[in-house]
């Protein structure tokens, strides 16, 4: 029996394994950034929870993360000069 060095053989496999593993990451970006926010009390209006939960933008959700660290309202995520 031949072993390999990766899980999967196949372009088509390794492709859909690696979407998924970047969906994982950004639900788990976006629940992180939902409840720092909601841990300093910002108000969230339902689009914009939508918006956040969808994203799968790693390098925004991560931009927003640290924004949200020391965010006062939800405007704060989009303020450059706040991070």
């Amino acid at each position: 029996m031949t072993t390999t060095s990766h899980r999967y053989q196949s372009d088509f496999a390794r492709r859909y394994f690696s979407e998924g593993e970047a969906s994982g990451e950004a639900r788990g970006e976006a629940r992180a950034l939902l409840t720092i926010l909601d841990a300093r009390g910002v108000e969230i209006p339902d689009e914009i929870r939508a918006n956040i939960a969808n994203s799968t933008d790693l390098d925004q959700l991560s931009v927003w993360i640290r924004r949200a660290a020391t965010a006062y309202k939800i405007q704060d995520l989009d303020d450059p000069g706040h991070e």
